[in-house]
């Protein structure tokens, strides 16, 4: 039996007891987002009803984020307001349970200072959602009363069942901080369910060259890292010394919450990089890389279902395929996945720039339904800086590289990041970084303020180095103020062009609009195309894709109107 086919729901799994009814929050990247379906997936599976309303909702569940100090407030404040819902509270909930980043960095302090979680499940534990809330694999509620789960008490096994449904409903199954815009007939519609086989039987395998995938096994640099100490947690009060290793596949369940045409596929967990602002390392485990064959199935199913745009995710996309022994893996992943029929648009996200390969930008340009977009944040370009991150490169070295992608594939957009204030940032390297996007343009740029995070090594640099916060916003915004020129000059030009528009929706900022998405803009992230006429359509569908021309421009965003 392919990964792709649809069957009834097993008798055996329907139950005559109510449903538990569960509600999400899902807090920070598309990452998270996509471990929140995985979740919602095995709580669907094991017999819940997911419910949009936290008044109506037995179990909550809070997906947090813990980059930055930011991330982790909004997880702490998000955390405390859904506690309000509880019985104790005056509410309807039994059950609080926190997931995520957060756990992993603060398990023990969670369960120590908020006494309202009553479960806590790690970026590593998805499979632990089920005995969380209580239930088990067959949909029953378990004979345990609710507990908090120990380190000890849960497993980092793969999951059992192969589902890419929604739940019957008319509303979003899924909470989010950003902005996404749940389609209610796409949650009406339910898809069928594989088990995975039992051990010693055999079902068809995926087709094509990549049915067959080597063994995973790491990349020589995490080896290496882990030595160092990369990934040590031992100086983290109230986390689990064990990392992460969990590993989703074809076989994983899931419920989409992303638009109706739209979903990300995450083609890798974790990170081996050695870069001194961040945890991620310490919070999402080494770098693994899911099969080849794992994601074809997975997208096929996907496609099957109505999803034309698949965004690849992953902490780095370049390295994908490494510790499976592959050269220029993402490379041959884009070349297998934009053969598949049904794939409109294919893009990926989160690359490193030393990892961009010639290969790689003439796949992007041989495909005409790969995105020419490139998501390649550089942190800075101070040759300095970048060394005293652990990144490498300078301002020469970036500008060669946008070069040769400009000139590689034509018309490529170009998506980057950079982070002001990082310890030791004098105003020479700020100046360079000013000097370096000006002369780059790059079309869609974000800023972070730096923020030290205690267990990443630039938190213990000398605090004559740190640059005061002041200082720190003065430089983000003088920062900001040069790309929006650059932004608005670049938006300027698409003027008079005729695109294909995926529709999303009305506009959330005002009723008399509708907004899409040219193959250009990443979902989430970038600007925004306004829709002021629907051209010949009385109305249109979200979820489908119109051609249209680009009348207006904005510093950020576009406004067009339908002509077919």
């Amino acid at each position: 039996m392919s990964s792709s086919a649809i069957l009834e729901t097993p008798a055996e799994n329907i139950v005559d007891t109510p449903k538990l009814k569960v509600g999400f929050v899902s807090l920070g990247c598309p990452k998270n987002l996509v471990d929140s379906e995985v979740m919602m997936g095995m709580l669907h599976h094991g017999g819940a009803a997911l419910t949009p309303d936290a008044t109506d909702a037995d179990i909550i569940v809070v997906n947090t984020c813990s980059f930055i100090d930011s991330a982790k407030q909004e997880s702490v404040n998000t955390i405390l307001e859904m506690a309000k819902h509880k019985i104790a509270a005056g509410g309807r909930a039994r059950k609080l349970i926190v997931a995520g980043c957060l756990v992993e960095r603060y398990r023990d302090d969670i369960i120590a200072n908020i006494p309202e979680v009553d479960a806590v499940v790690g970026t590593g534990e998805l499979d632990a959602i089920l005995s969380a809330a209580g239930l088990t694999s067959s949909g029953h509620a378990a004979d345990s009363p609710f507990t908090i789960l120990t380190a000890a008490q849960i497993s980092r096994a793969s999951s059992a069942v192969n589902q890419h449904s929604r739940p019957e409903s008319n509303g979003t199954q899924l909470t989010q901080n950003v902005s996404s815009r749940p389609d209610p007939e796409r949650a009406k519609r339910v898809e069928g369910e594989v088990e995975r086989p039992a051990s010693g039987t055999t079902t068809d395998a995926p087709s094509g060259p990549w049915a067959l995938d080597p063994e995973p096994s790491s990349r020589p640099e995490g080896d290496l890292r882990e030595q160092q100490g990369r990934f040590s947690r031992a100086e983290w009060h109230g986390a689990a010394a064990a990392l992460p290793t969990y590993l989703a596949d074809e076989y994983t369940p899931r419920i989409l919450s992303t638009p109706r045409a739209s979903a990300y596929i995450k083609i890798a967990e974790g990170c081996d990089h050695p870069c001194t602002f961040c945890i991620i390392p310490q919070l999402r485990g080494k770098f693994r890389s899911r099969r080849i064959g794992s994601i074809m199935a997975e997208a096929q199913n996907l496609i099957a279902q109505g999803v034309r745009e698949i965004t690849l995710i992953g902490q780095d996309t370049t390295c994908y395929g490494e510790d499976l022994g592959l050269t220029d893996g993402l490379a041959q992943l884009l070349e297998a996945l934009a053969g598949l029929e049904g794939m409109r648009w294919l893009r990926f996200l989160y690359t490193y720039p030393n990892k961009v390969t010639t290969r790689l930008l003439e796949t992007m340009a041989k495909h005409d339904n790969i995105a020419k977009y490139l998501d390649v944040p550089l942190q800075h370009a101070s040759a300095p800086l970048l060394k005293s991150m652990k990144r490498g490169g300078n301002a020469e070295i970036f500008l060669k590289l946008i070069e040769k992608a400009r000139r590689l594939v034509p018309g490529i957009v170009i998506r980057s990041t950079f982070i002001v204030g990082f310890p030791g940032e004098t105003q020479e390297d700020f100046d360079v970084l000013c000097d370096f996007v000006q002369a780059a343009e790059i079309d869609w740029l974000g800023v972070f303020s730096y923020s030290d995070e205690e267990g990443a090594a630039a938190f213990n640099m000398p605090a004559a180095g740190k640059v005061p916060k002041r200082t720190i916003e003065a430089r983000r915004r003088k920062l900001m103020k040069l790309q929006q020129k650059i932004s608005t000059r670049k938006k300027a030009e698409w003027v008079g062009r005729e695109v294909d528009l995926l529709v999303e929706g009305e506009s959330e900022e005002t009723d008399l609009l509708w907004e899409g998405r040219t193959i250009l803009h990443a979902p989430e992230i970038d600007g925004k195309v306004f829709i002021n006429d629907f051209g010949p359509h009385e109305t249109l569908v979200p979820g489908t894709f119109y051609r249209a021309e680009i009348t207006e421009s904005h510093d950020y965003d576009l406004v067009a109107r339908i002509v077919e």
